[in-house]
């Protein structure tokens, strides 16, 4: 019989939009939080919102997020008597959970050496192997010579993964297509795994290329039971990320979903797990096989969609489990009810391989009527120093076509503006033909959009649309008109909007909207540069939202109009979802002064975005061709290889591997090859 623990404070070894989670789920349970911080978070919401908080470093995780001896002292400090790891960082690190304990404290997770063993993808599989839950073919074995790995790459055939057994987030992974590649991909993926988790060991296995990715949810306490929580899909995904999760896993066998769920309590069983943690799956769909692929021994990001078709709090369990309650429930006693969607949210642009976008958020408005999970709040600032997940978009429905309207209904209605997010590509996922017929799996994006996605642009109509609201906003109700319009617009009769040209900065004619108002007959006609006229009737703006007629038929928009440096940007709600369109006024349009297009011109590479230096490839006097990759940044845990802009000769290096960079700082200046 386990011992009762008690601790009234924990401290939430974490940040962002999960250490907002726990802490919710300490104020449920009357329990006090702790929060450990970089100085890059200082001012963050889950900062403002803890019981305690307590710097602990630089912004580098491995100054502050990653510096076990730090949050140590910090618990000691606070009078913290248990430490929750949330996920990423060390939540999934032996060591710390077993530093954690020899402190004298509670960690709200499983035991040290479950979370060693699931770490070891060799040591997971073949605990998986012994519970009875079927693996994909491959080779787990000590000998990691080159000989024994091609000898048994031949022998499995291809194509197959060659992975690294202690990664995670698809570093010191490479896909081998055919076999005189092996050996390359071999190497690469041990240097790979040595340099990220200091252990060049790997494995190799079959590949699946158009499996699914499924996971069960389990909870099991400190007295013996194991109970599933049901499963989930996380199939949407890019370089091995997830984009989009939803439960219970869609078009499953039902035979499958049985067994999946019966499985993953059997291992969790087998290795005495306590606390949530989630077993996944490959899932073949066209040999209707399923394969173990690992163990994550912490909290889900995707924990939500499980919370939702259940009704069960699952931090609100870790921190019962981790005081030695008993479950309170049996699996008889979990039920399933309709369908829950949950989108991760992120800084970044789909459009461009998914590059890293930061800055400071100057709007955040989501939708009311769905759960969101997140790190930020308007004024919050996105650095390049953590992952680019920002928050997470959960909603539930009756049914998963339900879930999925109002996943699109809550992207169209959510307004963000300074930091550009991928919430355009997560709505194109959604209503994807491939996902809502289940014909989606873990590497199919490109299948999805085989020329690349764009970002979805406004139409005439938006475009119209976007310049009225401007108008609108610039010449409220109340206003007198020669008071409130500006010496740029022209004058018009009392109690009629006068009239006024707007430049899309991205178009050198203007759109001119003329009419009469303000009041309830208000017509406004908006004038594109090529002619054509879209006129609204009836037209307001009342607070966020754009209402009239156009050729009869009713509109409403939600819309934002927000001031940015040089221009207005109008966020508008259409149907493609939500745009953001910048115009400039006549007065804005003077002091506009032609783009420099970068810093230093074409012969000049300059970072896209702030982040560290991780390679710099060429020296001095190296000829290089356009494309050609000349230095490699890390931002947001990603790398972006920067290319030569042109052909030329390397005539300036303003960067070395190690250096933390700005947005738009120059990086290597050339010779343009026409100079040499």
């Amino acid at each position: 019989m386990a011992s009762q623990m008690s601790f009234t404070r924990v401290l939430i070894a974490n940040r962002g939009e999960i250490a907002r989670r726990i802490q919710r789920g300490c104020r449920k349970l009357g329990l006090e939080s702790v929060a450990v911080f970089s100085d890059a978070d200082r001012d963050a919401p889950f900062v403002a919102e803890a019981d305690h908080a307590l710097c602990i470093g630089g912004a580098a995780p491995s100054e502050s997020y990653l510096n076990v001896e730090a949050i140590l002292d910090a618990a000691h400090a606070t009078g913290a008597g248990a430490v929750h790891p949330g996920y990423g960082f060390l939540s999934e690190n032996a060591d710390f959970a077993a530093a954690v304990k020899a402190a004298g404290l509670v960690f709200i997770g499983p035991e040290s050496d479950a979370i060693a063993m699931m770490g070891s993808k060799i040591e997971a599989k073949a605990a998986a192997e012994a519970a009875g839950v079927p693996v994909l073919p491959g080779y787990r074995g000590e000998d990691q010579s080159d000989a024994r790995l091609l000898e048994e790459a031949k022998a499995l055939g291809t194509p197959f993964l060659v992975k690294a057994s202690a990664g995670g987030g698809g570093r010191g992974m490479r896909l081998v297509r055919e076999l005189s590649d092996a050996p390359e991909a071999i190497a690469s993926a041990r240097a790979e795994a040595q340099g990220a988790f200091g252990d060049p060991a790997v494995f190799l296995e079959r590949y699946a290329p158009r499996a699914r990715h499924v996971e069960v949810q389990v909870l099991g306490d400190t007295h013996g039971t194991v109970l599933h929580l049901g499963d989930r899909d996380c199939s949407l995904q890019r370089n091995h990320q997830k984009l989009i999760e939803e439960a219970p896993a869609a078009d499953l066998p039902e035979a499958v979903r049985d067994d999946i769920r019966a499985a993953a309590v059997r291992l969790a069983q087998a290795i005495g797990y306590r606390s949530a943690g989630t077993v996944e799956y490959l899932y073949d769909p066209e040999r209707g096989e399923y394969y173990f692929l690992e163990m994550n021994t912490r909290l889900q990001v995707e924990h939500p969609v499980t919370e939702a078709i259940t009704g069960i709090d699952l931090v609100e369990w870790q921190l019962r489990i981790a005081r030695g309650e008993p479950l309170a429930l049996t699996q008889s006693d979990v039920q399933f009810d309709g369908h829950a969607i949950e989108i991760r949210i992120a800084a970044e642009n789909p459009a461009e391989n998914f590059r890293p976008e930061t800055g400071q958020i100057t709007l955040w408005d989501p939708p009311a009527s769905v759960r969101l999970d997140t790190g930020v709040e308007s004024g919050s600032v996105v650095g390049h120093h953590y992952d680019s997940m920002i928050a997470k978009l959960i909603v539930h429905a009756p049914d998963r076509i339900g879930a999925i309207r109002r996943a699109v209904t809550a992207i169209d209605a959510f307004a963000v503006g300074g930091v550009g997010l991928n919430l355009s590509y997560q709505r194109a996922l959604l209503e994807h033909p491939d996902f809502q017929m289940f014909r989606h799996h873990t590497s199919g994006l490109p299948e999805m959009f085989p020329g690349g996605w764009t970002h979805p642009s406004a139409d005439p109509q938006d475009l119209s649309l976007a310049a009225i609201a401007l108008h609108l906003h610039l010449a409220p109700a109340s206003a007198s008109p020669w008071e409130s319009l500006g010496s740029w617009r022209l004058t018009a009769p009392a109690g009629r909007l006068g009239a006024a040209s707007y430049w899309d900065t991205t178009n050198e004619a203007p759109i001119r909207v003329t009419g009469s108002g303000p009041g309830p007959g208000t017509v406004l006609a908006a004038v594109q540069p090529d002619g054509q006229t879209i006129t609204a009737e009836n037209v307001a703006l009342t607070g966020n939202r754009l209402s009239g007629r156009i050729d009869g038929v009713p509109f409403s928009r939600i819309v934002h109009v927000v001031r940015a440096p040089g221009h207005w940007r109008v966020h508008l709600q259409t149907p493609a979802g939500m745009t953001a369109t910048d115009l400039r006024t006549l007065e804005d349009q003077h002091l506009h002064r032609a783009a420099t297009g970068g810093s230093g011109g074409a012969d000049m590479l300059s970072a896209p975005m702030p982040g560290a230096v991780a390679e710099v490839r060429v020296a001095l006097g190296d000829r290089v061709e356009a494309g050609d990759t000349l230095v490699v940044l890390e931002a947001m845990k990603l790398l972006q290889s920067l290319p030569a802009p042109v052909a030329g000769v390397v005539t300036e290096i303003y960067c070395a591997p190690g250096d933390t960079v700005a947005g738009h700082a120059p990086l290597i200046k050339l010779d343009p090859e026409e100079n040499t």
